[in-house]
């Protein structure tokens, strides 16, 4: 019975061990601790995204200005590139919020700061502001 419930705890460790590296997000190639690195990195999708949401919403704009020209296919063809735009607007918004993230991480590393709390040092009050 013990050898059982030993095998069955390893067999959960094991498994737990590798869903867990399954689901953390990395991005090849950086060290997590780069934060430059990833800032740079995200600005970089986050560009790529821009683009082609740009792209998409030129094509977009070009169907509404001709739909007779895209036939039967043109509802398709609006709902796909409609679908794109949103899914490359939550992308950029996704990339931007991490890169900034990542560029306030890496200028608090270069600028480690003193607690900025003053303490008021008169002996009758011990309020600290």
């Amino acid at each position: 019975m013990k050898a059982q419930k030993f095998l069955t705890f390893i067999s959960v460790l094991a498994f737990s061990l590798a869903a867990s590296s399954v689901f953390a997000v990395e991005v090849k190639g950086i060290d997590d601790n780069d934060h430059a690195a990833l800032t740079q990195h995200y600005e970089n999708v986050a560009k790529e995204a821009e683009a082609k949401l740009q792209k998409n919403k030129a094509a977009l704009e070009d169907y509404e200005a001709h739909a007779y020209y895209y036939g039967r296919q043109g509802q398709d063809f609006k709902s796909h590139t409609t679908a794109n735009i949103r899914e490359y607007e939550e992308v950029l918004a996704e990339s931007l919020n991490n890169a900034d993230l990542h560029k306030k991480i890496t200028m608090d590393h270069e600028n480690p700061s003193i607690n900025k709390a003053r303490v008021n040092l008169d002996q009758n009050t011990s309020a600290i502001r």
